[in-house]
């Protein structure tokens, strides 16, 4: 555990420092409290303790947001003992409050109150996950989302979910809300890359009748049908420049306008939004604007790809296996080596792919227990995995191979007199297998020959009566 002292009193420090090590704390320290917020951000501490007057500044104004955005508890002490402090203090979130002179054993419980306490919102976060949401990870990637999780869930600020297509974005978006204190408002998910660009105002801030031809009546948008609950604005890189600039002035100034309107409308909702593109490169080529990000991009989740986190699979799987038995597919058990495969997979699809493979093997294979042959064959780019313990691991497009070979024996003049029909396939087959292969090694002719399980003699001369130089590196 990490306790991070801001102090500019040398003795202070050094002897808070003392008392928390006896404790078995590592302790960080910062004398000024722009260093300290620095080390909050960069160190991620368990609990910070903090004076108040600082030589660049007063804590109380900076700490409230540091407690919100981090989860960090915040124990407050202060030669200023007065009741204006402990009421600042309290209203910044602090954890505890102790005026100068205090007793240090009294500090080191306080400590160690502070650090169960956010382990049990952590612990009780986690619970609700588990119970009531299909959340599923004991990865330490998880583990730091689930923690992100806990130190935004009651708040209303601003989110922004990123990671690539299938990576459950709009699941995050949903805890947030119905875990969160807007929880009994709507809930409205928005996806700006379904929806037409010159549609999207119209969507996002609803119409007055005859705003355009065919307007035959007002219809609201999002942003009213959502009013005290939470708006999901998903794939917002993909939103037009105009709508980013009307968002903009919501964001801002809590109100807009309907198209064709005059009339101020005011919004009460929480902005959670998602992407799976970079917002900075879309900026750097004008695409995004920069003030916009700045706005949304007040709490950043990062989601990590599914091969990023191979380990939670097969708690997945089994989620996936009861979520299908819920819909009334034949129960499967997938044996300790077909879960093996499936992590080496790389998951293009992420989750979604992974629920998917795993309903489709609960409908379509008729065997209960499922195999690394059943995985093997409902994976396209499963054959992209090298030498699986020994498993020969077969293309599955075998009906697009079959009809290839037809097409050439068709072209053969006269089949019947044909006597070295397997020496030509096997050329014809051999030649861009040894291409593809060599390519991928740069020319690297040992490492080529690893991979096509010969060896390097084998590949060289095989190399010679195909007619292919192989350039680059030979060893």
């Amino acid at each position: 555990m990490r306790i991070l002292i801001i102090e500019d009193d040398a003795s202070i420090r050094t002897v808070l420092s003392r008392a928390l090590q006896s404790e078995n704390f590592e302790v960080l320290r910062a004398e000024r409290l722009r260093d300290g917020l620095n080390m909050i951000r960069r160190e991620k501490p368990d609990a910070v303790i903090s004076d108040v007057m600082l030589p660049d500044g007063n804590a109380l104004d900076y700490l409230g947001g540091v407690h919100r955005q981090f989860g960090v508890p915040i124990i407050i002490i202060s030669a200023q003992t007065n009741v204006l402090t402990a009421i600042r203090a309290g209203k910044s979130g602090a954890f505890e409050y102790l005026p100068k002179p205090f007793d240090v054993p009294t500090l080191i419980q306080t400590v160690h109150r502070a650090i169960q306490h956010k382990n049990n919102q952590t612990s009780r976060l986690q619970n609700v996950v588990d119970e009531k949401v299909p959340i599923v990870g004991r990865s330490p990637a998880m583990q730091s989302i689930f923690q992100m999780l806990g130190k935004v869930i009651q708040t209303d600020l601003t989110v922004l979910v990123m990671g690539e297509s299938g990576t459950g974005k709009e699941l995050v978006a949903k805890i947030l809300h119905e875990h969160g204190p807007r929880t009994n408002k709507p809930f409205v998910a928005m996806n700006m890359a379904a929806i037409p660009s010159e549609l999207i105002e119209t969507e996002l801030f609803g119409y007055e009748k005859g705003a355009f031809t065919g307007a035959d009546e007002k219809r609201i948008g999002k942003f009213e049908q959502a009013e005290g609950g939470t708006l999901f604005l998903d794939e917002i890189g993909d939103m037009p420049e105009a709508a980013q600039t009307r968002l903009l002035r919501v964001l801002q100034e809590g109100e807009f306008v309907r198209v064709g309107g005059h009339k101020p409308v005011s919004s009460n909702v929480r902005i959670i939004a998602a992407t799976h593109q970079d917002i900075r490169q879309l900026i750097a080529k004008r695409l995004f604007r920069e003030d916009l990000f700045y706005r949304i991009n007040v709490v950043p989740i990062q989601l990590p790809p599914l091969r990023d986190r191979s380990d939670d699979i097969p708690d997945l799987v089994e989620h996936f296996v009861l979520e299908g038995a819920k819909k009334n597919l034949p129960d499967k058990v997938f044996t300790p080596e077909a879960l093996d495969l499936m992590k080496q997979y790389h998951w293009p699809g992420n989750i979604r792919e992974l629920e998917n493979t795993v309903h489709r093997l609960m409908v379509l294979k008729a065997d209960r227990v499922l195999e690394p042959h059943h995985i093997m064959s409902a994976l396209p780019d499963i054959f992209d995995i090298e030498d699986y313990k020994g498993v020969s691991v077969k293309p599955v497009q075998v009906d697009s191979i079959e009809s290839l070979l037809r097409r050439y024996a068709q072209q053969i003049p006269d089949l019947d007199q044909e006597t070295q029909l397997y020496q030509r396939l096997t050329k014809e087959f051999e030649r861009p297998l040894f291409h593809i292969v060599l390519e991928h090694t740069r020319g690297n002719q040992l490492a080529a020959a690893r991979i096509l399980g010969i060896n390097r003699n084998t590949l060289r001369k095989k190399l010679a009566e195909l007619g292919i130089e192989a350039r680059g590196e030979k060893l």
